[in-house]
């Protein structure tokens, strides 16, 4: 069977109105770019040009979502791709639903005795600056509860520094974390359709793992696989756990710490992986022997409905 036969037409989700849509845009071309290489019939589509309803009308049979944040990786795609019977790559509505909600993920979590940092959970709405009192210890970071690539963190260390950080959240937001920070070294694994893949170490420059050493910076260093020793194991058990506990599917990318007392503690789960020439999925793929044109097809073959 031809590749263009099996797959139909592919529709690449990439885009929309999110605030990460430049890094979705990237990601979205490197996707398009290796399914045409391997003969497959696939388009680009951006929601935010064109109304869902036209992949019914362009013939669509399977959607590869790359839509990174909200309106892309909170569920509300997945609905509607559901509601228009569109097979699409990921998790389902539930699981992109709690994903993308760092609180929830994390009560989850700890239900499970998977180690998590202490936080407090603030919504804007009762949030009340003059009267505010923190219950975690210093120092922390404060971000969103629901976005990703660290847009609206900040880290604070004094007292003095957390109202400025948390309005800079809620700039971004109506829910936001206030985590203690974790002072140590900075991993993510992946797990794609049930299958642990390699872990990396992430070593950023002066130890700031922010949006331009994400996605720009060349002096961020990679190294995968990445052998945590005794720890493996564990690891590798409670990032499965992790994953199927909010009934995750497809490529998944679950981040964690460990500190320099050798404490683990994890982060978050991210159900819609960036595909950035930096991005980590595909590194860890590659450790596997698994090349980006590969995985991109092993990602595409995992589009349903129904998750």
């Amino acid at each position: 069977m031809s590749i263009k036969f099996k797959y139909g037409k592919v529709a690449v989700l990439m885009g929309g109105t999110t605030t990460e849509r430049e890094v979705s845009l990237m990601s979205g071309k490197a996707i398009l770019e290796s399914l045409v290489k391997s003969g497959v019939d696939a388009f680009a589509f951006d929601p935010s040009v064109e109304s869902l309803q036209c992949l019914k009308d362009y013939g669509t049979e399977r959607a590869f979502v790359i839509i990174h944040g909200k309106n892309g990786e909170d569920g509300k795609l997945q609905g509607a791709l559901e509601y228009l019977g569109i097979p699409y790559t990921g998790s389902g509505v539930m699981a992109s639903s709690i994903g993308m909600d760092k609180h929830r993920t994390k009560l989850i979590w700890q239900a499970l005795n998977i180690p998590v940092a202490k936080s407090q959970f603030v919504e804007k709405n009762n949030y009340d600056k003059s009267n505010f009192k923190l219950v975690v210890n210093l120092p922390v970071v404060v971000k969103p509860a629901d976005d990703g690539s660290t847009l609206g963190l900040k880290k604070v260390y004094e007292i003095s520094e957390l109202s400025a950080a948390i309005d800079y959240a809620f700039n971004k937001s109506n829910k936001i974390l206030i985590e203690e920070m974790i002072i140590g070294s900075e991993y993510t694994i992946t797990i794609i359709d049930g299958q642990i893949y390699p872990v990396i170490k992430i070593e950023a420059p002066q130890g700031e793992y922010d949006f331009e050493n994400k996605y720009y910076s060349d002096e961020t260093k990679y190294i995968c696989p990445y052998d945590l020793g005794e720890m493996q194991s564990s690891i590798e058990e409670y990032a499965l756990n992790g994953y199927n506990a909010i009934g995750a599917t497809g490529a998944a990318r679950l981040d964690f710490m460990i500190d320099h007392s050798g404490d683990l503690y994890f982060l978050e789960i991210n159900t819609l992986p960036g595909m950035t020439g930096h991005s980590l999925v595909p590194q860890a793929a590659l450790a596997k022997g698994i090349n980006f044109d590969e995985l991109c097809l092993l990602i595409l073959d995992g589009a349903s409905l129904g998750k």
